[in-house]
């Protein structure tokens, strides 16, 4: 991959439905527990790709830290602004869900998820944050389905996030990316797997059902939706030529789309539902030249 590294980072214009211009939340009241999927997605934004892909604003989110340099510090109301879910390796947990700082996401067998209920509060809480949202909040999703994303109003009236049903949290302890030191602590804590299951190792990825056509995707050089090299957005209706052909080793998309090897949606084709976290899996990394959307 070290021939891409030397490759700018496109600017996303043809997909203006990716980008990110403000974080800001919105005047609604908060919903009472547990939510329909259905609800939340009128009060959240959900947004395909990573947010570093989305061009959210440092220090805000994920990113957010207080002055000690936690995010258990940091300003709540700038915090909540966005959240991102996406789907990554740590340690030996394959697939698990990670935020935006790379954190590992943890699930706690004294919850539930049918209805979804935390039983995590008090000092409980302070250990292992819940991952929290407000109305207005954006979740940027990343190997993740948004019909596997809600919501659940805590005790305290905050709005924690659910993968499968089951309220996601950090750990404290857990400071850096691919740290899990919350994986199995008290034989009640486990990383989150993407369809709110225990993450494993070399867990086996979820087959994903036909899905809607997508009208946007972010593609990343890197595989597992990297940020560590560089992403370029594409959006629009039927064949549409991406700015950087031949660099794509992973791809974020809302739905199903059809990739092409050549220009003008030529040459080999594969179709893809929704987010692929290897192309080199399918034999399609390095060849996107061109994607049909609808």
């Amino acid at each position: 991959m070290l021939s891409k590294r030397v490759l700018p980072i496109a600017v996303l214009a043809a997909a203006g439905a990716l980008s990110l211009a403000a974080c800001g939340t919105q005047n609604t009241a908060l919903p009472t527990a547990p939510v329909p999927v259905e609800q939340v997605a009128n009060e959240l934004s959900f947004l395909a790709g990573t947010a570093k892909a989305n061009n959210a604003p440092p220090k805000t989110g994920d990113w957010a830290t207080g002055s000690d340099g936690t995010p258990g510090t940091a300003d709540q109301n700038v915090a909540r602004k966005w959240v991102q879910l996406k789907a990554a390796k740590a340690g030996a947990l394959d697939p698990v869900v990670v935020n935006g700082a790379g954190l590992t996401l943890y699930r706690f067998d004294k919850d539930t998820a049918k209805p979804s209920k935390s039983a995590c509060d008090g000092d409980c809480a302070k250990a292992w944050p819940p991952v929290l949202v407000t109305s207005g909040s954006k979740v940027f999703l990343a190997g993740i389905k948004k019909s596997a994303v809600g919501t659940v109003k805590r005790a305290d009236g905050t709005l924690q996030l659910t993968v499968g049903g089951w309220p996601a949290y950090r750990f404290a302890k857990d400071t850096k990316p691919g740290d899990t030191l919350g994986q199995g602590v008290g034989g009640t804590w486990f990383g989150l797997a993407p369809n709110g299951q225990k993450a494993q190792g070399g867990q086996q990825e979820e087959t994903t059902p036909p899905q809607k056509p997508a009208s946007s995707a972010v593609l990343f050089d890197g595989r597992n939706f990297s940020d560590d090299e560089p992403s370029q957005g594409l959006a629009g209706k039927g064949c549409q030529n991406v700015a950087r052909p031949g660099v794509t080793s992973s791809v974020s998309a809302a739905g199903s789309l059809k990739l092409w090897s050549e220009k003008d949606c030529k040459g080999k084709s594969l179709v893809i539902e929704g987010d692929v976290r290897d192309l080199a899996k399918v034999n399609f990394e390095d060849k996107v030249t061109s994607i049909f959307f609808g």
